[in-house]
């Protein structure tokens, strides 16, 4: 019995990985970033945010991807996410008819292998298990702060400009300006990036350099993502951009920032070695996704509210 549940849960992560790959693939093989198309829909309510929990905890990772994904394919406004349970227990109701949405978290299942000197040791594999969630609009007689707003995306004002500037001066970056490019350069640790002026809007400005500071995050003396490829390697460089990609769009969620996110001169190339990779390694999306989620969030501890918390 124990060995036909190892290989239920082995075919279903298989599964899932599979499932929710293929989905980007097809987004990809059409030209389509999918983790780019919430910045250029009007479906969702208020100011973009990352997907949300019933509690109002933010999604993480590689369920961003996913609730994202089915916010703009949905045309859905709210970004509210809850199980048919947890609106149970909030006295509403799951309209019938309704088709839920897929996220997942990470599992653990124990194994016992004989080791050369024939003791037997437990091993614990981990593994992706799924679940069910259904958007706020899917739901109906929920209490009165679940209910969708219908407000507008607002502009981005003065405010919350210097505070997205706050937070990436926060980070402690050596950040130089000028020229047409913007990119980290490992060697003398800097972030170089084009004149302010030159981009289409701030919001751009800072999408751009939101970017490049998920790469910064990379470096050995940081989190230690290896990058003494990038330069070499035409695969470990699409690797990296995409874990940046990524990085940088949960920034744009976390700060409110709403840019153009128009595709950079190298995205072709880069969705063609997304493309060779995915088809290959189905788990490489997840992977970029917890790479891009831990950056987001070593930014998010250099701070000063998080390090006074920690003190």
């Amino acid at each position: 019995m124990r060995q036909e549940n190892m290989k239920n849960a082995q075919e279903t992560r298989v599964d899932i990985y599979t499932k929710i790959t293929n989905r980007i693939v097809a987004s990809l093989e059409e030209g389509v970033r999918p983790w780019v198309q919430p910045w250029n829909t009007g479906h969702l309510e208020g100011r973009i945010s990352r997907p949300l929990r019933h509690n109002g905890e933010p999604y993480t990772g590689i369920n961003v991807l996913l609730l994202w994904s089915e916010t703009v394919s949905r045309g859905f406004r709210a970004p509210t996410w809850m199980t048919f349970r947890q609106a149970a227990e909030l006295g509403a109701h799951v309209r019938k008819g309704e088709t839920g949405s897929t996220v997942v978290y990470a599992n653990r299942v124990r194994k016992t292998e004989t080791a050369e000197n024939g003791d037997e040791v437990e091993r614990d594999i981990p593994f992706l298990k799924s679940y069910t969630v259904f958007n706020l609009e899917q739901i109906d007689d929920l209490p009165d702060e679940y209910l969708p707003s219908l407000a507008e995306n607002p502009k981005m004002d003065v405010n919350r400009i210097a505070a997205v500037g706050a937070f990436f001066a926060a980070t402690g970056a050596v950040i130089r300006h000028g020229g047409n490019k913007a990119f980290f350069a490992p060697g003398p640790d800097i972030i170089q990036m084009p004149p302010i002026e030159t981009f289409r809007d701030v919001e751009s400005y800072y999408a751009t350099l939101g970017h490049e500071q998920i790469h910064w995050a990379g470096a050995k003396h940081r989190l230690d993502r290896d990058l003494s490829r990038y330069a070499k390697d035409k695969s470990e460089r699409a690797r990296e951009e995409l874990i940046a990609e990524l990085g940088a769009v949960f920034l744009c969620a976390d700060l409110g920032i709403v840019p153009e996110m128009e595709p950079r001169p190298d995205h072709a190339s880069y969705i063609a070695s997304w493309l060779s990779v995915l088809k290959n390694e189905k788990r490489f999306v997840f992977s970029a996704a917890a790479h891009a989620q831990r950056a987001v969030a070593y930014l998010h501890d250099l701070q000063p509210m998080a390090q006074q918390r920690a003190a």
